[in-house]
């Protein structure tokens, strides 16, 4: 990373989120996913800036070093969206350009259509919009894996996976983080595994890293993760009933923003419900969808794994808004 931002504290919808910032321009918001961190965009905050955008990275709430709510309603996706609204007026602005990846694009995606004036132009990395659904996508994934592991489902019940990912942090992490990269993908499917199994059963855990995840860059997450543990991360996974009913204000909008979406072509979130193109369905939703792009033998960490392609597309689609 070029240049070294800088971090400001700023107050939000009760909250105050911690903020690394860079650069002079129009402002452009990046939105991090699970279990991640502000530093998750450390190739781009340098890159966005250097081409004349002021960029802002904050550490969504539960991480790092925002506050930390206890309780699961407090990771709701109205809360989540209205952290970024009011993050946008704390740095004084009145719009901003919305980049999220992970579970950052939900949020932005969604920030989109429940506060439509604050967004000038909205991009998801790995998780395409889809619309609300007819039910809750919990629901959804225990009919789809009743009979099977499924992640989301393991994460329910508060303190389970918590116990699991605190008792070894750094082990935790080389697991999560490399089962859906590119490098994961190729060595093979993560195992089929019962109902009853814990997340980080059957999962490789290599040792070194692939090259795009330096031990300095494990060294940081970890340190975030042993400092502020799993809960609030955990805590979004558990508001999947709260978030459908919140989401019947927006169902029949579309998101009328300028927007991009970028993925590694060997991300599995592109394949979670199997037979569905969900590229196809995010055309039907998004009206305005100017960029699409598939990075080729890429996974989940998109950003992270090829970033000079990722900050390419990004910097194309921007420099297309005018």
């Amino acid at each position: 990373m070029n240049a070294t931002p800088e971090f400001v504290t700023v107050e939000t919808n009760g909250i105050r989120l911690r903020v690394a910032v860079a650069g002079k321009g129009p402002l452009v918001v990046l939105v991090h996913g699970w279990p991640e961190s502000w530093y998750s965009w450390r190739h781009q905050i340098s890159a966005l800036a250097d081409a004349g955008y002021r960029v802002a990275a904050p550490d969504v709430r539960g991480y790092g070093g925002s506050d930390k709510p206890e309780a699961i309603e407090a990771y709701a996706i109205k809360e989540m969206c209205a952290d970024i609204a009011g993050l946008i007026e704390g740095l004084g602005e009145q719009q901003a350009v919305l980049i999220g990846h992970d579970w950052g694009a939900p949020i932005v995606w969604n920030t989109a259509l429940f506060h439509p004036e604050k967004v000038r132009a909205v991009a998801g990395l790995s998780v395409p919009y889809t619309g609300r659904g007819p039910a809750p996508r919990i629901e959804l994934f225990r009919n789809l894996y009743k009979d099977r592991f499924f992640y989301q489902l393991y994460f329910q019940e508060p303190g389970v996976a918590e116990a699991e990912f605190e008792a070894d942090v750094r082990a935790a992490l080389r697991r999560i983080y490399y089962w859906p990269s590119g490098e994961g993908r190729k060595a093979g499917p993560p195992p089929h595994k019962p109902p009853d199994a814990r997340f980080l059963d059957g999962l490789a855990d290599p040792d070194p890293m692939p090259a795009w995840l330096t031990p300095a860059d494990l060294d940081y997450y970890v340190g975030e993760f042993e400092r502020s543990g799993f809960r609030g991360p955990l805590n979004r996974y558990r508001t999947s009933q709260l978030d459908f009913a919140q989401q019947a204000a927006i169902a029949d909008k579309k998101i009328e923003q300028p927007a991009a979406f970028i993925a590694g072509t060997l991300d599995p979130v592109l394949s979670f419900v199997p037979g569905v193109d969900l590229i196809a369905l995010m055309r039907e939703r998004v009206t305005d969808l100017r960029l699409v792009r598939l990075i080729d033998g890429v996974g989940h960490w998109v950003q992270q794994e090829r970033p000079a392609e990722v900050n390419a597309a990004l910097k194309e689609w921007l420099a297309g808004l005018g």
